[in-house]
This record gives C-alpha cells, structure tokens and sequence, in this order.
C-alpha cells in the first residue's frame, strides 16, 4: 500500500511540470534557421562563417492564441568567425506537434540603447 501511494504521490508531483512543458513547445530552432536564411539573402551574413556552438537564442515571449498554438517571441544573437555579432527578434507561431505553424517575422537589432552593459550590435562592452 506505501509503494502505491509513493508511485501515485510522484505522479502528482510530477504532472505540474508535464503541464508546463505542453503549454510552451521549445521552438527556437525554426526562428533560428530561418533568421539565417533571411540574414543570407539580405546579404547581411555567410552561413559558413557562423559559429554555432556560439549563437544563443532566447525566448522572450510565448502567449497561447488557439488549441496548442502558441506565438512565440524570440532574441537570437549570432557570431561569425570574423568577429561579427548580429542580433535578430523573431515572431512566429508553433504547436507541441510542429514549431513551423507561420512564417517567420525576422527584426534585426541595428542598435541597443540602455539596459544591460553588452551592446550585442558590435559585441563589445561600455568602459
């Protein structure tokens, strides 16, 4: 009887965090991928030359706007071999089946005022 309650407690406690992964799929690689595509052909990176092991995507947003559907808000930070840093916001909607439910709305970063020391457009830090 104590095994039955452990296995049935675990299952309670467990199910908050079941819940809480369906209701905001981890859909930045189809932002990411697309950023890239989009930044290639307005001539503003060469895919090569990304290091990807140093890109870093960031969920800013995700608001539940249909029966698992999601749009979902991303800031994506890219570095290329050559030093460059080039930082995009995303917005696109994904499901828990499918993270390419839209299309993908990219905005570059031109420039970053206030808020936190890195200015992620020239990847540099304020003295």
């Amino acid at each position: 009887m104590r095994a039955a309650l452990k296995v049935v407690m675990a299952a309670i406690f467990a199910m908050p965090a079941a819940v809480a992964l369906a209701k905001s799929p981890d859909c930045a690689s189809w932002p990411n991928n697309m950023a890239l595509v989009h930044l290639k052909n307005a001539g503003l990176i060469d895919i090569p030359s990304v290091i990807e092991a140093q890109t870093k995507a960031v969920r800013l947003a995700s608001e539940k706007i249909g029966k698992d559907l999601y749009q979902q808000v991303y800031d994506i930070t890219f570095h290329t071999k050559d030093g460059k840093t080039i930082e995009v916001i995303t917005k696109s909607q994904a499901s828990s089946e499918e993270c390419s439910m839209s299309g993908v709305d990219i905005y570059v970063v031109s420039n970053k005022i206030g808020g936190s020391a890195e200015l992620p457009s020239d990847g540099r830090t304020k003295k």
